[in-house]
């Protein structure tokens, strides 16, 4: 199944670009199964309000989630078009989770990579981080760990990332790995990647220490370092990206963190840019953006998951 031509499919349906006869055709011929087809479009004709559309392939720990919808569509990266859509999967209680997933128009199965935000919550950055991302040849899901709260000011950011519980954060990241698992006509196994900004960061590093089978490889910007018991317990390799003047991440905890990760015998590999600080990779908000840093880091990014990822 060409899972991004489904999803033009029922955008194109429900801005009603094509008829109802139309949809089913196509849809028909996509999936290899007209009931299929009707199941489709019937979660598309619905309200959203009251039915949301079923996705295809649901991951193991959903019920019944929304079929994602296309949002946009541009250009990126060596991979060309990349189609980005809101996801739901998983859940915890009565909280259905949701994210932005981004892939790329390529041949062949991709590796899988979640992309954790920075405490300002799934906003326009990270979705275009994420389509860069794909652009290079990977399907991204960035979890919405917020669960639709974005904020804009560093005040809001602050009571956001305060309440998030980080354990239950880290189950939610773990369950964005297994829907790129399980879409098996895009994504190849048995693992995915984990890189994050910030407050993202320090997850990723959370999921190398978690010895889950799942995380594949981590790359964490300006996390939180891992203390020696969390470095001991990781057992996939792990790429670190740090500012030489962030104020709040001293080099020397950096630095323990690479010793204990080589101490315990972990592939890891650890750049601190002298002249950055923190956040130096965020290029939408003025103060900390520094582009040597961003521009070497991003290529070093590629080349970690494309290695290790397989």
């Amino acid at each position: 199944m060409d899972r991004i031509h489904v999803m033009q499919l029922v955008r194109s349906f429900q801005v009603g670009e094509i008829s109802r006869r139309t949809f089913l055709s196509r849809a028909t011929a996509a999936l290899g199964s007209a009931a299929t087809a009707n199941w489709l479009l019937a979660g598309c004709s619905s309200s959203p309000a009251t039915n949301p559309p079923p996705v295809l392939e649901p991951a193991a720990a959903s019920t019944t989630p929304p079929e994602p919808t296309v949002v946009q569509s541009i250009s990126a990266g060596a991979a060309g078009l990349v189609t980005g859509a809101v996801v739901t999967y998983g859940q915890s209680g009565d909280q259905a989770f949701s994210g932005y997933l981004a892939l790329p128009e390529a041949s062949g199965l991709l590796p899988g990579v979640i992309l954790i935000q920075e405490w300002w919550g799934l906003d326009g950055h990270i979705k275009a981080v994420a389509n860069r991302l794909a652009g290079e040849g990977f399907a991204v899901l960035a979890p919405d760990l917020y669960h639709g709260a974005v904020a804009t000011e560093p005040d809001e950011a602050r009571k956001l990332v305060m309440a998030l519980d980080q354990a239950a954060a880290l189950q939610e990241i773990l369950q964005a790995g297994d829907f790129l698992l399980n879409l098996k006509d895009q994504v190849r196994g048995p693992a995915v990647g984990i890189t994050g900004f910030c407050m993202g960061g320090g997850l990723a590093l959370q999921a190398a220490a978690s010895g889950d089978p799942r995380v594949g490889a981590v790359a964490a910007w300006y996390g939180k370092p891992l203390d020696a018991a969390g470095a001991a317990a990781v057992t996939c390799p792990v790429l670190g990206f740090y500012g030489g003047l962030d104020t709040g991440i001293p080099v020397a905890d950096v630095t323990a963190m690479e010793d204990a990760l080589k101490a315990a015998g972990a592939t890891v590999e650890v750049h601190v840019y002298p002249e950055a600080g923190h956040a130096f990779f965020n290029d939408s908000r003025a103060g900390g953006y520094n582009e040597a840093a961003a521009k070497d880091a991003w290529p070093r990014l590629v080349a970690w998951f494309g290695e290790h990822l397989g």
